[in-house]
């Protein structure tokens, strides 16, 4: 079980199987909604940050590392990039990622905990930007899981799942069923993307994600890069697509657009991404 202590000061830490991943620091906040434990804390080190349920979700000065490296495989390659679909991403950094490509022209955000978007915009404003204000973004509080259930064959070009560890209210979002209406609601040439977890910490749960959505879609590859305040601070972000895996080759424009102002993620930082599975993984999943 993973947990994190409540303090008001000192150290703040994610409990994993027996290893701590702290940091120094105070919590400013931390209740109960109705789906999760909320934690909003100051590090020392990485500026303000957010648990959810004990597991550290992101924080001011590392969310870039997780960011955009979800985001910008999916939109740098999809045959468009008109409607965007994210689900989770109560923080807003998935969706300010999204917002930097012109070619959005509607983005649609599902994130189940509206305490998450309100604790956001008030203690973690710089994550989300000025995506809350940006006519293009539309956020509704409510089941990602049944928005996908409920969407209409090909509403979008890219879907992004941007959830929590396969538990509590994301444990929904790792099973064939969710991941087979995301596959029908996108259009043709889109792309999915998800995090797939630490194949350290989450070894089983990584390899049977990838499995899964090479079988839902057909084209699957995990990217690997790391997030330091995550358990084993190794981790993975998981793309999928029906015609061919299009997610291993960004548009030269749209790329070059983009990671002029990326921290992480670029072309050939990409490149060696999706080139780094361990054996180990490889083995795993050609067995």
């Amino acid at each position: 079980m993973t947990k994190a202590s409540a303090a008001t000061g000192g150290w703040i830490d994610e409990h994993h199987e027996g290893v701590r991943y702290g940091l120094a620091g105070r919590v400013l906040v931390e209740e109960q909604s109705d789906f999760q434990r909320i934690t909003v804390i100051e590090s020392e080190r990485y500026g303000k940050g957010l648990l959810l349920d004990g597991c550290w979700m992101t924080a001011e000065r590392q969310e870039r590392h997780y960011h955009e490296s979800l985001v910008h495989p999916a939109l740098c390659a999809a045959a468009a990039t008109e409607r965007i679909l994210v689900i989770g991403g109560g923080d807003g950094g998935t969706a300010r990622e999204c917002l930097r490509h012109p070619g959005v022209q509607h983005l649609d955000m599902v994130e189940i905990d509206g305490r998450v978007v309100e604790l956001s915009q008030k203690h973690l404003a710089s994550l989300g930007g000025g995506c809350w204000q940006d006519p293009r973004f539309h956020l509704t509080v409510g089941d990602g899981i049944a928005w996908a259930a409920d969407c209409t064959h090909a509403s979008y070009d890219v879907v992004i799942v941007d959830g929590s560890d396969p538990a509590g209210p994301a444990e929904g979002l790792f099973n064939r069923s969710f991941f087979e209406h995301c596959r029908r609601i996108l259009r043709p040439g889109g792309v999915f993307a998800t995090q797939s977890e630490s194949p350290e910490a989450f070894r089983k749960v990584h390899i049977e994600t990838v499995r899964l959505l090479k079988d839902v879609f057909g084209h699957a590859d995990p990217l690997y890069g790391w997030v330091p305040m995550y358990p084993s601070g190794w981790w993975s972000w998981t793309f999928a697509a029906v015609d061919g895996p299009r997610y291993r080759n960004p548009d030269p424009e749209r790329a070059a657009r983009i990671a002029a102002a990326c921290e992480i993620w670029s072309p050939r930082w990409q490149s060696g991404a999706f080139e780094a599975m361990p054996a180990f993984i490889e083995r795993e999943l050609l067995a």
